[in-house]
């Protein structure tokens, strides 16, 4: 008969991945061979990059980041110092988890090793299982009935129209993350799982995310809060001004939150106007806390933080996002004198708004053009050619009549850049072009052979074939 301990171990490695709105069955096609830039061979992290530093005082939390900045895509790993007891509420309509089922049947027994966030989507969720493994690997862990590894995460959907490629966090990028990791570093804005993810897709706004995090610290009771924003909603501040949001004709500037929501479904549709002026999504998150707990505190705790974020993510926890929410104590500390869990669950979803603010990078601005550079009819011939992005993604270049075009001819379109027809280029700076648009899309030719959609943080890279 096996002990509750045999029990829990095997429960541990229970793998749960939450089902998506059932979708039409199609054909597999046949697999075929990848070649460079589609190969995930050759690839090779890049740790603890990106972002901005947020630094904070807690030696039991290791963080480690990892990225392909190819993809980009990335893993973010928070590994604790000995084994703590876990929650978790998962609200989204469409979520990726792995041993969240474990962490609901509420024993009082510390098992968690790490929590881990990741892109991919589910292709991301390798990169948990491949944490669990890396701590086998390490001697950490080992193949004991009691000594038996655990990472929980989740993944976030990061393909689609944000790059042209399918480049996935893999086995090799989240055990480069766990061995990365270090204590009092969290990367805010554009790094780790939050390297290419995108808010506001519900109104149109897809402006650039990506993670936060936050510290607090009141005596010896210490809270800290991380979470990857890949919402649906728009990111909103405490006065209701939406943080970042590619709008459409008339929007203004100083974008508040209840002129969308009070207009819908208006306020969704193309060419719409504020009154007065002018598809996979997902929110992972983490809440910690050093106070001791039991089980049934600490789901409690999961579920207010989990709640209060629908403040500063509108609308929040929809068909189309996959949004979760893990809870950790590490018990280092008794529960301060007075300190209720309703006053804790206030503390920390403060605490989980500073981290959604603090998830929002600088907005790659639209081009404009001012004094168009003169590009002669030599140069406009030697940007012209096919450009291959992937597998999937290619762009074709023309110069005709004086005049320089591009058309998408993969298998979906690159940004503003259709299949169905060609585009005009706008000369922008010498050897830069754009498409005019709601949404930036530059194009920069400045690197022979080369062409570069969206130069900076989330560019895309393609050689001449």
């Amino acid at each position: 008969m096996m002990t509750m301990k045999s029990r829990l171990s095997l429960m541990a490695l229970t793998l749960t991945l939450g089902a998506l709105p059932a979708q039409s069955q199609t054909t597999t096609p046949p697999t075929a061979k990848l070649n460079p830039p589609d190969s995930q061979a050759d690839l090779k992290p890049v740790v603890n990059t990106g972002g901005t530093v947020m630094n904070f005082d807690w030696p039991m939390l290791k963080i480690g980041m990892a990225e392909y900045s190819e993809g980009p895509t990335g893993v973010t790993v928070i590994r604790f110092g000995r084994k703590v007891l876990g929650a978790v509420d998962v609200r989204g309509g469409g979520p990726g988890t792995v041993n969240t089922e474990f962490l609901d049947l509420y024993y009082n027994v510390p098992e968690v090793d790490s929590v881990v966030f990741s892109g991919g989507s589910w292709y991301g969720l390798e990169s948990v299982t491949a944490v669990n493994t890396a701590l086998k690997d390490e001697g950490a862990r080992t193949g004991n009935w009691d000594n038996i590894g655990l990472a929980v995460g989740s993944i976030i959907y990061d393909f689609g129209d944000r790059r042209l490629n399918e480049i996935y966090p893999d086995k090799k990028l989240a055990q480069a993350a766990l061995r990365a990791a270090q204590t009092g570093i969290f990367r805010n804005g554009s790094a780790g799982a939050g390297r290419n993810t995108r808010s506001g897709y519900y109104f149109g706004c897809n402006a650039p995310s990506g993670q936060g995090g936050a510290f607090k610290q009141l005596g010896d009771l210490k809270v800290a809060a991380f979470t990857v924003v890949n919402a649906f909603g728009v990111v909103v501040d405490r006065d209701g001004k939406v943080k970042a949001c590619y709008g459409g004709d008339g929007w203004p500037k100083e974008l508040e939150v209840k002129d969308l929501m009070q207009n819908l479904p208006d306020s969704q549709k193309p060419g719409w106007t504020v009154p007065g002026g002018p598809k996979r999504n997902t929110t992972i998150s983490l809440i910690v806390v050093n106070q001791k707990m039991d089980p049934s505190e600490l789901k409690r705790l999961a579920v207010q933080v989990h709640t209060s974020m629908a403040r500063g993510l509108q609308p929040y926890a929809t068909m189309g996002d996959g949004d979760v929410m893990y809870a950790i104590s590490t018990a280092e500390i008794d529960a301060p004198e007075g300190m209720t869990n309703p006053q804790l669950g206030g503390i920390a979803s403060e605490v989980m708004w500073d981290a959604i603010l603090n998830s929002v990078p600088e907005q790659p601005p639209l081009p404009v053009v001012t004094s168009a550079p003169q590009v002669t009819e030599k140069a406009m011939r030697a940007y012209a050619g096919d450009y291959r992005f992937s597998n999937i993604v290619s762009v074709k270049v023309t110069a005709e009549g004086g005049k320089l075009y591009a058309q998408a001819t993969g298998e979906r379109k690159a940004y503003n850049v259709p299949k169905d027809a060609k585009v005009e280029l706008i000369a922008y700076k010498d050897g830069v072009f754009m498409v005019p648009g709601r949404y930036p899309t530059v194009l920069d030719f400045t690197t022979k052979g080369k062409l570069v959609m969206n130069p900076g943080q989330w560019q895309q890279t393609a050689a001449k074939k």
